[in-house]
């Protein structure tokens, strides 16, 4: 079993950007932890404030090498329309999370223009939504 986990931007600098929306946690602590909870899953993860290598993480999912793609695309989700082409193309199951419960927050936020292409979205869980996703890959039906 391996899964793809991809964050955009912004989220290499969980801890530190607004704490009481995101929490201390670090990308890295959420890496830790995850490889911790899942040690028998490959794991592989990528991180891009950029929306190009996002789409060429999402393009390595294509040869069918991994079973499932876990995406935080941040920002991107609300308006990057090749990021979603890209999500549209895998033909595994790629899921959206969200740290944040982004219904409660600014409008902008709550439109997802990637997640009509995932197989669900996760929202507001903080890391347990990571977890979460990548348990859903695991049995996936």
């Amino acid at each position: 079993m391996r899964i793809l986990i991809i964050n955009g931007p912004n989220l290499d600098i969980l801890g530190k950007r607004e704490p009481k929306i995101y929490g201390t946690t670090t990308l890295s602590d959420i890496e830790k932890r995850l490889k911790k909870k899942f040690p028998k899953v490959k794991l592989e993860f990528y991180q891009s404030n950029s929306e190009g290598p996002i789409i060429d993480a999402l393009h390595t999912a294509l040869d069918g090498s991994v079973n499932g793609v876990v995406l935080n695309p941040g920002a991107f989700t609300h308006y990057s329309y090749a990021i979603r082409d890209a999500a549209a193309a895998v033909k595994v199951p790629v899921i959206e999370v969200h740290l944040s419960n982004v219904d409660a927050r600014e409008e902008f936020r709550r439109v997802s223009v990637t997640a009509p292409v995932c197989k669900g979205v996760i929202a507001g869980f903080g890391v347990r939504g990571y977890e979460l996703a990548v348990e859903l890959i695991i049995n996936q039906d």
